[in-house]
């Protein structure tokens, strides 16, 4: 990432529900914003739940301050925290007193998101929304029927029109989000934007020797929950030819990594499926790089990070036709779809690709390479830059 600075340096808080160490993609975004707006010469705030139990505190060990809001743990869920408004909105009132934003920027409508929306809004501070969230994507966390659930996501996408639509203006990764929060939530000038990504972070570098895996290996990178399917990409593993002796490899950890192993134990495909949890940003780079191929089988991906990680790392790609995820396959030059859920389909794909010669699997991970351009970072944070100090930014085509 460059170190492009701008004129007029701008006091920004973002404000997010979830924050490293979280592993998710709203995470990892709020963390990537920071941290390009921090290299191009801003002061920036993160405010976000506490990792852990504890009354608020700040963290100012890092390179830009943390504040943490005191948060609560969720049963059903391995890390996510909710903060109470009762307990949060004076703190927020307090931060706001001492670190004087010129512009907010939340990526949520939920507590911490809605609650520094309506603070920022009542100082008269510019105020930017990003949605990273579907509603849908609760499911897995609420243990009620499906009927009730469906009135849960109504009465989300109700509650994100009323928060989002009182920011000056709202983003969301891709197309196709943006159309779904128009329909749902009833906003309708949402602005497409993608998160953006450091592809250059995921190239091989000067001199390195990438040594290849003995079998070649499909790579799911992501967190192991329900919507992501992996139990697809498993059962794919265990339908594939005799002469396809292609292994999966899975990074990340949720809660449905013991119903995953299970399943692995169930087929005898200890050999063929490794589990490798949470891994450093260096061995997930490697990971991407000694991959033939990256699968993503989820379903409710507003635009996912990891697979524009893995196109970056020259990968072709295996995606779900779901959400967001057509956007980033153009078919059969650096991958394909196949439908959710099935896995006779995702086995053949994974067949074809791996039966190719070198040279055209070469080529598709360039393709990859090529179509990742469009996402770059430092474009995602100059147009941040230029919504925040109100500057019109053109619409793209719908």
């Amino acid at each position: 990432m460059s170190d492009a600075t701008v004129e007029e340096p701008l006091t920004i808080l973002i404000a997010c529900d979830t924050y490293p160490p979280h592993l998710n993609g709203a995470a990892q975004f709020g963390y990537r914003l920071a941290k390009g707006l921090h290299a191009r010469g801003h002061d920036v705030h993160v405010l976000a739940p506490a990792a852990g139990p504890g009354p608020s505190h700040s963290e100012l060990d890092g390179p830009w301050p943390v504040h943490r809001l005191r948060s609560h743990g969720v049963p059903t869920h391995e890390y996510w925290r909710i903060c109470l408004p009762w307990e949060i909105k004076r703190e927020i009132s307090l931060l706001m007193d001492r670190v004087q934003p010129d512009v907010v920027h939340i990526q949520c409508h939920y507590m911490v998101g809605e609650h520094t929306l309506y603070e920022s809004v009542r100082r008269g501070i510019r105020t930017i929304a990003t949605n990273h969230f579907m509603p849908e994507n609760l499911d897995p966390f609420l243990p009620f029927p499906r009927w009730f659930k469906r009135i849960v996501a109504r009465n989300s996408w109700r509650d994100m029109g009323k928060v989002m639509g009182r920011a000056a203006v709202v983003t969301t990764p891709t197309p196709l989000a943006a159309k779904a929060m128009k329909d749902y939530a009833k906003l309708n000038d949402v602005l497409p934007l993608s998160n953006g990504i450091d592809a250059a972070a995921y190239e091989p570098r000067p001199g390195e020797l990438i040594e290849p895996h003995e079998q070649p290996t499909v790579l799911f990178v992501g967190r192991l929950a329900e919507e992501k399917h992996v139990d697809v990409l498993i059962d794919a593993i265990a339908k594939l030819p005799p002469d396809v002796p292609a292994r999966a490899e899975i990074v990340g950890g949720g809660e449905q990594r013991p119903a995953l192993e299970e399943q692995v134990r169930r087929l005898g495909l200890q050999d063929r499926v490794v589990f490798r949890g949470l891994v450093s940003d260096e061995e997930l780079r490697l990971a991407y790089l000694r991959a033939d191929l990256f699968c993503q089988p989820g379903t409710a991906e507003l635009q996912s990070l990891v697979t524009l990680e893995a196109m970056s790392a020259s990968t072709p790609v295996l995606l779900a036709n779901a959400m967001a995820l057509p956007h980033l396959v153009d078919g059969g030059r650096n991958g394909y779809l196949f439908e959710p859920g099935d896995s006779d389909e995702l086995a053949r794909r994974i067949t074809d690709i791996l039966r190719l010669p070198t040279e055209q699997r070469v080529a598709m991970g360039r393709r990859s390479r090529e179509l990742v351009e469009r996402h770059g970072i430092e474009q995602t944070l100059a147009t941040f830059e230029a919504l925040y100090a109100g500057r019109q930014v053109p619409q793209p085509a719908s």
